[in-house]
């Protein structure tokens, strides 16, 4: 049985991707690091098998001794990282934190790795020859788009917020020990994520918990800025490509071809919500929408061009936005509806 280490899996993306991954491999075995901070939750676990074939460890990918005691107990042959600060208006107020996990962090994984697979550059130890390292970074490392056009995997790097430069540090470094070292890394950056499990800090888990509590609906600045939306599960779709199939050093953009600005979102969850779930006063819930004042150095638009993993892995979104958010706030209406 091949044994994965993946990292940051009781948070958003990595516990939808614990279960799939799980179901799909019966002969893999995940070994599950995850410090639990804020972000992370155990709940979030709770449809994940918790056997032989699912180890979770509470533990930090900057404690070096952790992480090589994890190799040597259980025989890594890959690593598929997700663990990351990720909240960017938390870098703005400690971006200390992010440099360290981020930054600091991902060395630690991928040189621990590389120390355990590899006897030197460009020399693979007998037996771990398959051994892959897949970083999961964003598309906000690219900076912002004007109105047209879209991030390539050759776009250049351009990060503006102190979360987005520590991510586009740990891309770099990824790069380097694929470069300098010789190692088996691929890299994929993705677009916006929504859909079940995603912290109740995030924008359309905000608007879901707000409106249902009757309280304004907070929206930054004019709500213009735009992402690029891609449901949860495509993503983990696309990784697993990615880790099985794609080219050693190569990156791929991840995106939904879902492009949305946030008053747009906003309005389409209330709506859904005065359809599933009106309130009792009859009035419709944008009417709770309220405008604050924009966040520091706010991005204006991201849009991902996902060519490269569509043609060369035939990898294909199949929740659209309005498929997929009528599944989120149906996920979400359970949650905060007791």
């Amino acid at each position: 049985m091949k044994t994965i280490l993946v990292t940051g899996c009781a948070g958003f993306i990595g516990s939808n991707f614990v279960p799939y991954f799980l179901n799909k491999y019966p002969d893999v075995r995940l070994i599950n690091l995850d410090l639990l901070t804020y972000a992370g939750d155990m709940a979030n676990l709770s449809d994940a098998p918790q056997n032989e074939r699912h180890i979770f460890v509470q533990g930090d990918i900057c404690d070096r001794p952790l992480v090589e005691s994890l190799f040597s107990q259980y025989d890594i042959r890959g690593v598929i990282h997700f663990a990351a600060e990720s909240h960017v208006d938390n870098s703005i107020k400690n971006p200390g934190v992010f440099v360290q996990t981020n930054v600091n962090g991902s060395f630690i994984l991928i040189d621990v790795a590389y120390k355990s697979w590899m006897d030197k550059p460009f020399v693979t130890k007998e037996g771990f020859e398959g051994c892959r390292f897949h970083h999961i970074s964003t598309d906000e490392v690219y900076g912002t788009l004007g109105e047209t056009g879209l991030f390539t995997e050759e776009t250049s790097y351009a990060p503006n917020s102190p979360y987005s430069a520590s991510k586009a540090g740990s891309d770099m470094i990824v790069r380097s020990y694929h470069h300098t070292y010789g190692m088996n890394t691929v890299i994929t950056n993705c677009s916006n994520n929504y859909g079940p499990k995603q912290h109740d800090e995030k924008l359309i888990p905000t608007v879901i918990r707000k409106a249902l509590a009757g309280e304004n609906i907070p929206v930054y600045g004019d709500g213009k800025n735009i992402r690029d939306w891609l449901y949860v599960l495509d993503h983990c779709k696309g990784i697993d490509l990615v880790y099985h199939n794609g080219r050693s050093g190569e990156v791929y953009n991840i995106g939904g071809r879902n492009e949305r600005n946030n008053n747009q979102i906003v309005e389409r969850i209330c709506t859904l919500l005065d359809e599933i779930a009106p309130r009792k006063d009859k009035q419709s819930y944008s009417t709770l929408i309220s405008y604050v004042e924009d966040r520091a150095g706010h991005d204006r638009r991201y849009a991902i061009d996902a060519t490269k993993l569509e043609t060369e892995l035939g990898w294909r979104a199949q929740e659209t936005f309005d498929t997929g958010i009528v599944k989120t706030v149906e996920w979400y209406l359970k949650k905060y509806i007791k």
